[in-house]
């Protein structure tokens, strides 16, 4: 069998039909899109092409609130630091434990220049306390920063409560979406308390290094990016055509596999999950198992470290992870600690991400093989005896 790939949270395969629509961007068609002759227009109308179908994919009326960046992160700096910048009289964040650390981070900074952060805990479940959000908030609050999906355990958080305890104080809410963008679907017509949402295309099958900010009408912001009239003014440099198209034929994609992706593709891991429980003794998921995103569990294997389990599941093919991709997998999840969990238990999770590309025999060779490493490794059978069984 070929590699399985599950790590589907870190970043997906570009769909073949995302790179047809960008190679000629990259070859024949690679006009300025700022050129005021006929060559830069057409490549100026596919641009706008690629924010109609993101827009559609959010659910929003107006492409012109589809800001292109370089990603997810990219846009949730400009989201956090861009709100600061224009409220000169508040100073305070609003954020969770439990957030990506592109957010974390951002908050971490302006704390260290003078702004005060809040950071919201989380429950056993990874659920959080509505009651605590409202009480955090003060007259001095400016944003409050909100993940839809946690990138580790997939479990989603009430944006559309949360929105409408903020707007009681005026306050701006930014939601990172960019694990909920392409799984579950989103309507920001409905949504109307989301000023900000961030977006990366590599997590829904399109390119990396590309991204998008909505950004609401009416809603003050600082650009982070200044230069040229890019993006509405926005967001200055020239675009990244060819990306800029593929994202868009992503997320036209996206739109269209959503279904499969709540039907077929959470059967997938649902499967695994049962499977794993059924055949591994000492293993729990963890987080809410009903407010998740379809695509996403992350597992603790009790007993068995998870650095070996990916170890010994490589040998075989298998490709997972133990957590973010970004915090390089060296250290104890911050988000699976703030859920409770001691920091062996943590070391001995894994995350597992399907996309619409795995299948059903993939997801049972996947179990035949775990529950062979993992009885392996608790009755200390070596690795390399694990691979050649």
């Amino acid at each position: 069998m070929e590699s399985i790939y599950l790590d589907n949270n870190a970043t997906t395969k570009i769909d073949d039909r995302v790179f047809t629509a960008m190679r000629p961007y990259l070859t024949n068609h690679f006009a300025h899109p700022s050129s005021p002759h006929l060559l830069g227009t057409k490549v100026r109308e596919k641009i706008e092409q690629a924010r109609d179908s993101v827009a559609v994919l959010l659910g929003t009326s107006h492409p012109d609130e589809i800001v292109c960046t370089s990603g997810g992160t990219e846009s949730i700096n400009t989201a956090i630091k861009g709100v600061l910048a224009a409220s000169p009289t508040r100073n305070h964040i609003v954020t969770t434990k439990v957030e990506h650390i592109s957010v974390l981070n951002v908050c971490h900074y302006e704390a260290n220049h003078r702004r005060q952060v809040t950071y919201l805990p989380v429950n056993r479940e990874g659920v959080l306390d509505l009651e605590e959000l409202r009480r955090s908030l003060t007259d001095y609050t400016a944003i409050v920063s909100v993940m839809w999906a946690n990138n580790e355990t997939g479990i989603i958080f009430p944006i559309e409560e949360i929105g409408e305890i903020i707007k009681e104080r005026g306050i701006i809410f930014h939601v990172d979406a960019v694990q909920a963008v392409g799984r579950i679907p989103i309507n920001l017509r409905k949504l109307s308390h989301v000023d900000l949402l961030s977006v990366s295309g590599h997590k829904f099958h399109g390119p990396k290094g590309i991204g998008a900010l909505f950004l609401r009408r009416g809603t003050k912001l600082h650009s982070l990016i200044v230069g040229g009239p890019q993006e509405g003014m926005r967001r200055a440099g020239t675009e990244n055509v060819a990306s800029i198209i593929g994202m868009g034929k992503a997320a036209e994609l996206a739109s269209i596999y959503l279904h499969e992706e709540n039907t077929r593709v959470r059967h997938l891991r649902d499967r695994l999950e049962a499977k794993i429980i059924e055949q591994i003794h000492g293993t729990r998921v963890n987080g809410n198992r009903e407010k998740r995103i379809p695509n996403t569990t992350n597992v603790t294997f009790s007993g068995c470290k998870a650095g070996e389990l990916l170890k010994g599941m490589e040998t075989h093919g298998i490709y997972a992870t133990s957590g973010a991709a970004c915090t390089g997998g060296l250290s104890s999840s911050h988000v699976l600690m703030a859920m409770g969990l001691t920091p062996p238990e943590a070391l001995s999770s894994i995350r597992f991400g399907f996309s619409r590309y795995n299948t059903e025999a993939e997801i049972d060779y996947v179990i035949s093989v775990l529950a062979m490493i993992a009885k392996n490794l608790k009755t200390g059978v070596s690795l390399s005896s694990t691979a050649s069984a």
